[in-house]
């Protein structure tokens, strides 16, 4: 009896030619919301197409899209032509997407169940114009639900994830649920890395660990995976992050801006075949 091949979706055969262009795909999660995800991902994303590579980010936050205001990009709207749809270009010629561009006003809610997320995300993959990149760097939101799950089904050959925490115990256990969540998808985990970590006092140049030493690199050796660096936490963050410009580009000799450049050293060593 003959066998008959399973048909592939349209939109899955879409997402597998745009993904081919593509050479390395990173999903960055966390276990709860707080820890400064996006802001990690968006500064990750800066430093390694500082380094000379072509990056994408994709914000896959939905209910929070914060992507695009932490690359001083808001307001900027996504365009289509006969290619499909148009990222908007950021830093170094990053291509970045986010619904965020498709929302009228700042305070419009995206009200949408886990199906129709579904579909966006499928849209985000396939439909646009992402064209050859060494980085696709996915900003999931936070928790195990269903854009992670999504994007752990729609990406073809996903390079892997990692994970942001803080050092907090409530952080920490949250963390190890995503761990696991990545290892139950059958995604490598690259790493973790631990957000606000310490403060380094201008007056006496100390290390301060506000919320205590250490807990991202323990919860990293007990669950197995690398801790690829902990980035300090600084008032010139918040203050970058509320006018709505890059940090990295704004304060480059700043201690978060040289780890964000080690990190990002890890992750192109990591998955381009030369270690950690």
């Amino acid at each position: 009896m003959r066998k008959v091949a399973p048909q592939i979706p349209a939109a899955d055969t879409k997402i597998q030619l745009r993904m081919k262009n593509v050479k390395y795909k990173i999903a960055v999660m966390s276990g709860k919301g707080g820890v400064g995800k996006s802001f990690v991902s968006s500064n990750l994303a800066v430093a390694i197409a500082a380094a000379g590579k072509k990056v994408g980010i994709l914000d896959v936050d939905f209910h929070g899209p914060s992507v695009p205001k932490m690359l001083g990009l808001r307001g900027q709207m996504l365009t289509a032509d006969d290619k499909g749809i148009n990222p908007v270009v950021g830093p170094f010629g990053m291509k970045v997407v986010s619904i965020d561009f498709l929302l009228p006003r700042d305070d419009t809610p995206v009200v949408w169940r886990g199906s129709i997320k579904h579909s966006a995300i499928r849209q985000f993959l396939g439909d646009v114009n992402w064209g050859e990149l060494d980085y696709l760097i996915l900003d999931l939101p936070p928790g195990t639900g269903d854009e992670p799950l999504s994007v752990a089904q729609l990406v073809p050959n996903m390079t892997g994830m990692i994970i942001v925490t803080i050092p907090s115990e409530v952080s920490t256990l949250a963390v190890k649920r995503s761990i696991n969540f990545a290892k139950a998808v059958n995604s490598k985990i690259l790493g973790v890395i631990e957000n606000m970590s310490y403060f380094v006092c201008p007056s006496d140049g100390k290390k301060y660990y506000i919320f205590g030493e250490g807990k991202g690199k323990k919860m990293a050796e007990e669950m197995g995976v690398p801790l690829l660096g902990e980035i300090p936490l600084d008032p010139l963050i918040a203050e970058s992050n509320d006018l709505g410009e890059p940090f990295f580009l704004k304060y480059p000799n700043s201690p978060a801006s040289k780890e964000f450049i080690s990190i990002a050293d890890k992750v192109i060593k990591l998955v381009e075949g030369g270690g950690t």
